[in-house]
């Protein structure tokens, strides 16, 4: 590659010998400044030319401005007797015409020094070798403006070991150390722009934006180093990258703003293009109606320019653009305005420039004036006869020469000594590319605009910027306004900033809304701004930003799904409508209770009391006021003591009352069955008997209870799972005993097993004389409690997916067992107080039963039973007939 680039700068340097006195002659195109030392410059003196010419008009500000800052750096440098002494420097000064190809030409100039040329072959027409003077040699060059123009320019002067130092080109390419070695820049390159601008966007709340560049290596550098910069750091994603050509179509700049109109939300424009592409792209914006959508951040080839905003401010409104901090140069001023044709004469640009500024003729020697043309008197004084304002870059000119002027005095410093005369010494001449590099690179000064003057390892001035705002309404000088500075960090004073309208609400440029607290993002795959919101459904909460988790069991999550909190604890309370109608059931059983108990122990010795056998009768009745009191247990708030009694009464009050039960008809049905088959009546009848039985059977409850406790102590639980409804405001952990369902069945499975036995022995006595037993009452009272017992289990069952478990099965059991004591209660002995109370005549012993008399009676039933079998039998053959 550099082989070949090398060849054709040969091949373009022999063309350029045989052309280069008639074209210095006829069409200068250089200044030619002598010195001790000479140092190269590039300007942007004309604009690119059209239909194929190498130059165009005239560039005021770019070109007349920055130049004239190169020869006022260089009057000042010449005129400091402490810098450079004795050593003056001189200038080569060339008009690139903002173009990189033309401009690539024109530096040949800089390097024809350093190529030997062979004259052995040339000869004068009288025989004798040409005398040829030998071009001076340039140690630097200051330039060019635009970064394609010093891209190209750095690849030669590279080869030549020329040091380049610009004052403009601000491509991050450029940094490349190994490719532009000895390329440097007093300006900061736009990596450090675009990083800039990326802290702009972050500090208005913007993650989605698009970019928009021109074609080239400024516009396209730039939005790649903002892309890259933007990727490394996060948080902020590019809806879409959009180019402009270098020679847009009719209607190209309309398809432009429709194409960012695809991705309306991204309503931020990172744009990095030149003035023209700017006010077109504000144009069509205007064009299609959409004033206010678009947020310009401009870099800054917008800067605080007017011209891309002429006629088009209300679409500029609230565009911010960035400019390298930079200072009006006052004594430059005074330079410059002080200029005139007789005095600047070196400035072979400045008749054109008199022409352009103050738009009038100068007559010239054989060339016809247009009679429609102002005649120029000479005269005119710039600022006064005409419009005159610093161009923003004079000053990084102005930096750039004393740049290359430092290295060359601290040069001069090492290599020749104390040199007392000073001047160029033998060690300087000439001067090395590589070492002049080096001390460039070291230099430290403040600048022109008191600020300082130094180099990174890769050629690059520290970052250093302006924020502008273009703000229309609200203010007395409409335009650009200064609202903060960048400088390594942002400062930037958001509240001074005002949008469309005049609006000082931060508008939005994002993908996606923010996620309501207790909602997690769902991220879009391939573009990390953009989310979907979901929220944390039944018991989750919000752990972070992307994850939703649940609850741990004892809690819910809050409202708003952002943390978790307790789950309330409830139990059944006495004023519940669950817990008040068991509870009045059952003081209403106690109270009948208590009155059946103290109307027997009243009336202890009268003939109904003694028949019923009293102390079964108490025993029954102890157990049915257990029964009832169960109720108030299951209702009182779990403990360890109210869990303990819960377990042994719940089931000890059934095992006493159908142990007692099971004990009577057992005890009526085997003196029945015995007087059927002989007159010896059959063990254990006696009252101490069925005590002894009754106790035995109630002791296996009594034993089972306390193995159970043995094994697991009674302990109060709050369920949680029990009251856990999809609605989480709705879910409540339940304090309660650990007992489960299957606990609670097996606790009354005894009580079941004994009230099913007592049923089978009132079946079997049903045949028993009603005068001289219990055993019909008995059975009645077994069969109705089947019934209600059946029923329980269906719906104690039947009600474990209901929210109000607990209470359903707490007021079904109790209701239950209140219900079975009272049939019990009501069937056997309230007839017999009613009796007792009211009917005291019939409370009389008629006749003492003798085991005789009882046999008699079974045999006489037990005859009567067959005889009527045996009726039934004869009477059924003559129903057929």
């Amino acid at each position: 590659m550099t082989s070949s680039v090398l060849l054709l700068l040969l091949l373009d340097l022999s063309l350029s010998d045989r052309v280069w006195a008639s074209h210095q002659h006829f069409h200068p195109h250089s200044i030619k400044i002598p010195g001790d030392i000479t140092l190269g410059g590039l300007f942007p003196i004309h604009a690119r030319g059209p239909h194929g010419l190498p130059c165009g008009e005239l560039k005021k500000e770019k070109g007349i401005h920055r130049m004239e800052a190169m020869l006022y750096a260089l009057d000042q440098i010449n005129s400091d007797p402490a810098l450079l002494p004795n050593i003056t420097l001189g200038a080569r000064i060339l008009d690139t015409c903002s173009r990189d190809t033309y401009a690539l030409e024109q530096s040949l100039t800089f390097v024809q020094a350093l190529i030997q040329k062979d004259t052995s072959d040339i000869r004068c027409s009288d025989g004798q070798p040409p005398v040829i003077r030998k071009p001076e040699r340039v140690v630097a060059v200051i330039g060019a403006s635009a970064s394609s123009v010093s891209i190209m320019v750095a690849n030669i002067l590279r080869l030549f070991e020329i040091p380049q130092v610009s004052y403009a080109s601000t491509a991050p390419e450029l940094s490349d150390n190994n490719r532009y070695d000895f390329f440097s820049r007093v300006v900061p390159p736009d990596s450090y722009q675009a990083q800039a601008m990326l802290d702009i966007v972050k500090a208005l709340g913007w993650n989605y934006v698009s970019t928009l560049a021109s074609e080239g290596n400024y516009g396209e550098s730039g939005v790649d180093a903002f892309m890259q910069i933007s990727r490394e750091a996060g948080g902020v994603c590019i809806a879409q990258s959009v180019k402009i050509p270098r020679e847009p179509t009719d209607g190209e700049f309309d398809k432009i703003v429709n194409r960012l109109m695809e991705t309306s939300n991204a309503r931020g424009v990172i744009i990095f293009a030149n003035e023209d592409d700017i006010k077109q792209v504000l144009e069509a914006a205007k064009r299609a109606n959409l004033t206010g959508h678009f947020l310009f951040v401009g870099s800054d080839s917008w800067g605080a320019k007017s011209s891309p905003v002429m006629e088009l401010e209300d679409i500029a409104e609230g565009a911010v653009t960035i400019l390298p901090k930079r200072a009006s140069i006052d004594r430059f001023d005074q330079y410059f305005m002080s200029r005139s044709l007789e005095n600047n004469r070196r400035n072979i640009w400045f008749n054109e420039f008199w022409e352009d500024d103050f738009r009038c003729k100068l007559t010239r020697p054989g060339v016809e004036m247009d009679p429609g043309k102002k005649k120029c008197t000479g005269k005119e004084r710039i600022g006064q006869d005409s419009p005159y304002e610093q161009e923003g870059k004079v000053q990084f000119v102005i930096d750039a020469v004393y740049a290359v002027a430092y290295a060359l005095d601290s040069m001069q410093r090492q290599l020749c000594g104390d040199q007392s005369d000073g001047g160029v010494c033998s060690a300087m001449d000439p001067v090395e590319g590589r070492s002049l590099l080096d001390y460039i690179r070291d230099v430290n000064f403040n600048g022109s605009a008191g600020t300082s003057v130094l180099f990174n390892e890769n050629g690059d001035a520290p970052g250093r910027y302006d924020i502008f705002q273009f703000q229309m309404t609200n203010h007395s000088h409409p335009g650009y306004h200064v609202i903060g500075q960048w400088t390594n960090n942002l400062r930037l004073n958001v509240e001074e900033m005002q949008w469309s309208g005049g609006d000082r609400s931060l508008p939005e440029s994002i993908c996606s809304l923010p996620c309501k607290p207790g909602e997690r993002k769902k991220m879009v795959k391939g573009v990390p701004c953009c989310w979907h919101c979901e929220l944390c459904d039944g018991y989750q909460y919000q752990v972070d930003e992307f994850t939703c988790e649940t609850c741990p069991s004892d809690m819910r999550p809050v409202p708003n799904r952002t943390t978790c909190r307790p789950t309330p604890i409830i139990k059944l309370e006495w004023n519940s409508p669950w817990a008040l109608v068991p509870a009045s059931l059952s003081m209403l059983g106690i109270l009948t209770t208590s009155a059946v108990i103290i109307t027997f122990m009243r009336f202890n010795n009268t003939p109904i009391v003694r028949a019923s056998g009293r102390e079964l009768s108490y025993v029954l009745l102890t157990g049915i006021f257990l029964i009832y009191l169960i109720t108030f247990l299951m209702i009182a708030e779990p403990g360890v003591v109210v869990c303990a009694f819960r377990r042994l009464l719940l089931g000890l009050g059934m095992a006493i009352t159908y142990s007692a039960m099971l004990t009577k008809t057992n005890r009526i049905y085997r003196i029945f069955e015995q007087g059927k088959r002989s007159v010896t009546p059959p063990k254990f009848i006696s009252p101490t008997s069925q005590l002894l039985i009754t106790f035995i059977l109630v002791s296996v409850q009594v034993l089972g209870v306390f193995v159970w406790f043995a094994v697991v102590p009674p302990h109060t639980i709050v369920d949680y799972d029990e009251l856990r409804p999809p609605n989480p405001d709705l879910a409540r952990g339940i304090l309660k005993c650990d007992m489960s369902d299957l606990s609670l069945i097996c606790c009354l499975s005894y009580s079941i097993v004994l009230m099913v036995t007592c049923t089978v022995y009132a079946v079997k006595s049903r045949g028993v004389p009603e005068t001289f037993n219990e055993a019909k009452p008995i059975g009645f009272t077994m069969y109705t409690t089947c019934i209600v017992w059946l029923a329980f289990i269906p719906i104690f069952f039947g009600t474990a997916q209901s929210t109000e478990k607990m209470f359903i099965q707490t007021a079904t059991l109790t209701v239950s067992m209140t219900l079975s004591a009272s049939v019990s209660l009501g069937m056997l002995y309230i007839p017999k107080v009613y009796v007792i109370l009211f009917q005291p005549e019939h409370n009389i012993q008629k006749r003492k039963r003798s085991f005789k008399g009882v046999v008699q009676a079974a045999q006489l039933s037990h005859k009567s039973l067959k005889e009527n079998q045996n009726g039934r039998s004869k009477f059924e053959p003559d129903r057929t007939q």
